[in-house]
Parts: C-alpha cells; sequence; structure tokens
C-alpha cells in the first residue's frame, strides 16, 4: 500500500528479474553457508552485511571465488579507520582475475574490450589476444627492471591499449597511475611528480570533437620533467614515427613464435598498492589516493557482480576517461566476464545523441554517463528512445552529480518503462559506491535506490548524531576494502586523516550531505562544504541547480553561499545562458520564482549574475569552493590550482567580481 512516506515507484524490478539477480541468488546461499537472513530481502542482507562485516567479505570472497594464493588468517586484523587491516597474510594478483576468463576454452576467443571511436568503427580484442598482450607486456616491463611497486603512468585516452598497460602493471606488482590527454603538462605533472613513475605510456595525440590534437610537445614535457622515467612507450595513434629514445608499443606486445607462454602473476598482499588515483585538486596539489589490489578486487567484484548485476552475456559501458575514477571502475567488469566498451571521443560529436549512439552500435546492456549529460539531452530535445535502437539497454546509470528528478522521468520516458535507472555516488576516494544500484529494489524518483553491501553508510547531523528523513553529512561508521591504503607523499598519514577523519574522529566523513529516507533509500543534495545555510536553513547546491536548469534559456548555473564579516549572508546565482537567451527582468523573476515555490524562500538568491561559463574540474565538476574563495577575496593563485580547472581564464571573470565588491 503506497502511503504519504512511500510514494508509488518509478519502476519495480519483476519476479522473474528479482529472482534471477545474482544478489538474491548471493542472499540465499550466503544463509545456507554463512547464516544470512534468508527472508526479509535486500534490507535485511543489508543489515546483516554490515552488523557482521568480517563474515559478509568472506562470504563475497568465497562467492566470487577469489583466488588467495597464500590463505588470509582472518578477514579483518585492526579494524580502526583509518588503518584498517584486511585479510592480513593473504596474497592474491588482481589481473589473474581480470583475465580469468580467457582460462575458459568456450569464451577465449568472445569480446573481452570493444573499442569505439568518434567514427563509430568497432574494434574488438579477445580475450585471448588480451591475455597474451598482458602476458608479453609484463614480461617487457620486467625486463625494463620494473618491481613491485614501481609507478607505472599512462597518459593515455581510453582505448584497449591502456587497459593492457594497467593490467600487465597490475600483473608485474607494480603501481598504476593515469592521466587523459587533454590534462595540460602542468595537471599531469602535479600527479605524476609526487608518485615518480619509471615508466610512461603515452599517446602522440588524440581526436576529439571531429579534429586531432597533437600532444608530442606535453610528452616532451613531460619526459624532461620526470627525471625517473627508466623508457617511454609510443602509441602511435595519430601515426607519428617513434621519438627517439622511445619504444614502440607495437614492439612490446608483438606475438612471438610458438604459443604464448602464460602470464606471470606476481602474488602480492592483499594490501599491496595497485593504482593511484588523484582528487580533482582544486586547491593545492592534488591527493595522490593509494588503494590495494586486494581491497578494489573484492569491492569492485561485489559492485560489478552483485549490484549492477552484470555478467559474461552482458555488455559494459560508461562515457569516461583514463582521468577519472570511473575508467577505474570500467575496467572491472572484466573481473564477471563481461564486455567492456571503451568509447574515446566527445560526449556530443557529431551531435549531442553520440552516447546514445555508441550504446546502440555496441549492444550495450549497461549504459552508464553523467546526469549532466541525460540532462543536457532532455534540454537539446532529443529523442535517443525513438532514433536508436536501445532494446538491449536495461540499465542507465548515473554519476558525477546528482541526477535531478525530471532526468528520472526523462530516460523513463523517452527510454523504456521496463527501465532501471540507477543513479549511484561514491567518489575516487574508495573508487567506488556508497549507495546507489540494487537490480531487486524500486526506483523512486529522485532517489538512489539503497546504500551499498558492506557500507555502513548514515547521515549525522552536526552533533554525531544519526538521523533519517533529515539532511545530514555523508558518513561510513566502518571501513571498506577499498578505502585508501595510504596517500602518496603522507608519511605520518595527516593528510589522510585530515580529509576524512577530522570532523568525527574514527569516522569516515565524505564531504556531502544525504538524507537517508524511512525506507532506506538516499537522496544526494551536493557538498557539504559548499552549502548553502540562510537563517539556519541548509540546502545543497544541486536542489538549486535542479530546479533553476529547468529553463530552457539557463545552460548552467552556479551558486554560491558567503558569509560575509559584518554577519550577512550574500548568496549570487550566477547563469551562462542558452545561445539567444537574454537575462531580462522577466527571467530573473522565473529563476527566482522557481526557486520560492519549488524550493524555499530564504534561498531566492540576493543577485543574478549572467557569466561567460561555469568553471569545472578535469572530470567535469562544477568548482564551487574555489569560487567562494576567490569571492572572498583570496587571490587566484592560492584559491585553486589552475592545472586542475578546465578553463582558468573562466576564473577570473568570479576574481573581477569579488575586486568590485571590495
Amino acid at each position: 500500500m503506497t502511503t504519504q512516506n512511500s510514494p508509488a515507484p518509478l519502476w519495480q524490478p519483476g519476479p522473474e528479474r528479482v529472482a534471477t539477480a545474482a544478489v538474491t541468488r548471493f542472499q540465499s546461499w550466503a544463509a545456507e553457508r554463512y547464516d544470512a537472513p534468508a527472508d526479509g530481502g535486500y534490507a535485511a542482507l543489508h543489515r546483516w552485511s554490515v552488523d557482521q562485516l568480517d563474515t559478509f567479505w568472506a562470504a563475497v570472497a568465497e562467492w566470487f571465488d577469489i583466488r588467495f594464493s597464500t590463505p588470509y588468517e582472518r578477514v579483518i586484523g585492526e579494524r580502526a579507520m583509518p588503518g584498517a587491516q584486511w585479510f592480513p597474510g593473504a596474497t592474491l594478483n588482481y589481473a589473474e582475475h581480470a583475465l580469468r576468463t580467457a582460462e575458459d576454452p568456450a569464451r577465449a576467443d568472445d569480446s573481452a574490450l570493444l573499442y569505439v571511436d568518434e567514427t563509430q568503427e568497432q574494434t574488438t580484442v579477445s580475450w585471448s589476444e588480451l591475455r597474451r598482450q598482458v602476458g608479453a607486456l609484463a614480461a617487457r616491463l620486467r625486463d625494463l627492471g620494473v618491481r613491485p611497486g614501481d609507478r607505472v603512468s599512462g597518459y593515455l585516452p581510453n582505448i584497449p591499449q591502456a587497459v593492457t598497460a594497467l593490467l600487465a602493471t597490475a600483473a608485474v606488482g607494480a603501481v598504476w597511475t593515469s592521466c587523459a590527454p587533454d590534462f595540460g603538462a602542468r595537471s599531469v605533472l602535479d600527479r605524476f611528480q609526487q608518485v615518480e613513475p619509471v615508466v610512461l605510456f603515452t599517446v602522440d595525440g588524440y581526436r576529439y570533437g571531429g579534429k586531432q590534437h597533437d600532444r608530442t610537445a606535453t610528452v616532451a614535457e613531460l619526459r624532461a620533467e620526470l627525471p625517473t622515467l627508466r623508457a617511454v612507450v609510443h602509441i602511435p595513434l595519430l601515426g607519428t614515427p617513434t621519438p627517439e629514445a622511445a619504444l614502440n608499443w607495437a614492439d612490446l606486445v608483438a606475438p612471438g613464435t610458438g604459443p604464448a607462454p602464460d602470464p606471470v602473476f606476481e602474488q602480492v598482499p592483499f594490501d599491496h598498492p595497485l593504482w593511484v588515483l588523484y582528487s580533482s585538486g582544486t586547491t593545492g596539489l592534488p591527493k595522490a589516493i593509494v588503494q590495494s589490489q586486494g581491497g578494489i578486487l573484492l569491492e569492485h567484484f561485489k559492485q560489478v557482480g552483485l549490484h549492477l548485476d552484470l555478467g559474461p552475456e552482458d555488455r559494459f559501458f560508461w562515457y569516461t576517461s583514463t582521468g577519472w575514477m570511473m575508467w577505474n571502475f570500467l575496467v572491472a567488469g572484466l573481473l564477471t566476464g563481461t564486455t567492456i566498451v571503451l568509447y574515446d571521443g566527445s560526449p556530443g560529436f557529431p551531435a549531442i545523441d553520440a552516447q546514445w549512439a555508441v550504446a546502440e552500435r555496441t549492444g550495450t546492456t549497461l549504459y552508464g554517463t553523467s546526469a549532466a549529460y541525460v540532462m543536457a539531452s532532455r534540454k537539446a530535445g532529443i529523442h535517443p528512445g525513438r532514433d536508436h535502437d536501445l532494446s538491449r539497454v536495461q540499465c542507465v546509470a548515473t554519476t558525477g552529480s546528482p541526477l535531478p528528478p525530471d532526468g528520472f522521468r526523462w530516460l523513463h520516458d523517452e527510454i523504456a518503462e521496463d527501465l532501471w535507472i540507477a543513479s549511484v555516488s561514491g567518489g575516487t576516494d574508495v573508487c567506488s559506491c556508497f549507495a546507489g544500484a540494487v537490480p531487486t529494489l524500486p526506483v523512486h524518483i529522485g532517489e538512489l535506490q539503497a546504500a551499498g553491501l558492506g557500507t555502513d553508510l548514515q547521515a549525522w547531523n552536526a552533533q554525531g548524531e544519526p538521523v533519517v528523513d533529515e539532511v545530514g553529512e555523508l558518513v561510513v561508521t566502518n571501513p571498506m576494502p577499498s578505502m585508501p591504503v595510504r596517500f602518496w607523499n603522507d608519511p605520518d598519514g595527516s593528510r589522510y586523516r585530515d580529509s576524512y577523519f577530522e570532523m568525527f574522529p574514527g569516522v569516515w566523513r565524505h564531504g556531502d550531505w544525504i538524507t537517508i529516507t524511512d525506507r532506506g533509500t538516499v537522496v544526494i543534495h551536493g557538498r557539504s562544504d559548499s552549502t548553502l545555510n540562510r537563517q539556519g536553513v541548509r540546502m545543497g547546491s544541486a536542489d538549486i541547480y535542479e530546479a533553476v536548469e529547468r529553463l530552457p534559456e539557463i545552460r548552467e548555473s552556479l551558486v554560491i553561499g558567503l558569509e560575509e564579516p559584518d554577519g550577512g549572508y550574500w548568496m549570487p546565482l550566477f547563469v551562462h545562458l542558452a545561445d539567444g537567451a537574454v537575462l531580462d527582468d522577466d527571467l530573473r523573476n522565473r529563476i527566482k520564482q522557481t526557486i520560492r515555490q519549488q524550493l524555499s524562500p530564504r534561498h531566492v538568491p540576493d543577485e543574478i549574475i549572467e557569466v561567460p561559463g561555469v568553471p569545472h574540474t578535469l572530470t567535469g565538476k562544477r568548482i564551487e569552493v574555489p569560487v567562494k574563495r576567490l569571492l572572498q577575496g583570496t587571490a587566484l593563485d592560492k584559491a585553486v590550482n589552475a592545472g586542475s580547472v578546465d578553463n582558468v581564464e573562466l576564473l577570473r571573470f568570479y576574481e573581477r567580481i569579488a575586486a568590485s565588491r571590495r
């Protein structure tokens, strides 16, 4: 029965879908072997997974047949955060699991990778060929002196060679790190110089928006500024010759005579570093976040195999670049024998429906994108379900920012009524999701379906008390295997502790405002460090954006709440207008009326200011805190790391506004 607190869902999985979902089968199996609750559905399973954390993760390891080359002594040693010890004594290798499907003769010739660029031409790499290339490249890395713990870097677009290089690095026990080639030299050096790589895989350029972008000068600068490099590997995406003293990719992975030898997978401790990811670094150097081979392996098996319900029959496409954690997450599709779709190109070239075209042509079954792309598609008036055959797409997942309610409705109406819409939220910091997709639960408009298994997600008020149906800080009160083992160049762990454990010692505080409903669903309101707090009423910036950007004249917006020295509070709304739109009194009044009626009279902006654009991080997130600092009078070079911004010139506009107010 639907009540006021339990609105009718937008989507409900049918009985067959619930019965056949991996998470249902896992629950039944775990009930027999590990005393998990057989009844009560996902809510009961989740409660058990956080109450019996050790038992749950032992069950995950057995369910997915984790190959421990030496057994673990116990699931969790030291339990405190930070510093939890997972599966002490165990050794394993991530790449071995990612390539396990190739060992099955019935699957060896199936597609592991399906690569598409802006021409929409498709290239496939079979499981057996991927395994062969990884083995060959790992052997060459060893020949170059790469040893466990050494760092290997990639300045690469989303191409098959990037996946091969990551897996070969993991096979050796070295530590992978990557940036997309649209990052400028300073941005790359801010990241790579911290970890001192010994090998650099690089392209000569890339294609984006119908144009070729030469990166040879940038690569030359990287080589000059990374003195620890022993080798540079050239991938001629634009067809240029191999530079002097560089190695050619084709030579490193060329097949030898006779049968290909099996790859050698270095068996490393569970907490051995797998890769280094980077925070956006909008202020100061990006945090160099180290995650472990075992922690990522278990967390990603759980996410891909249980939450996304992916298996050998699926094709998994997420629009991403190698500079965003979602690329690493996409590669995890290989763990469940799933074909992963790699798209290298602009999200909107040659037209706004480019991503939908990729999903159609590749037979994608789970398509992941950004909430911003969904809303841009809606605003552009396209009809992907009408104009493309998306009959194989069972789920559209979104992240990067909260998917507004209108985005849920649009996907439901435009793609299919039986479409599973999975808005997910997590972070680079854990390379996973705190809350999001559950194939056996209903989807409610504007809400994430539930917290993830093994994730003790709560909303806390300022007093550190859990709240339900109220806005609170997103916290995780028990460790997750994929939490960072450390930050690079943080010897005493102080930067790590300050990043997550300063507000609530011993409890992970992520920096988002969330509401956990009495139904267990989750609403994300935006970053808590840029929250709008007027007269004691808090509101996330995402709520403002969702309302304002429904107006066709508004391309994008940015809202800032500024505490002033005299105790006042100034809240400007910056709007980037659609082509042909004019910010006149009529539009200003409609913006104010929209916020007043749909959100709160307290959060009507003090000023509405037209801007030439909204600045973003290199991974596409709106930059709020640095703009706030600029408006408070902080100098540009102190307020933001210029190398982390997509267009630093846009920030000068906000700097001038700050100067005019002083």
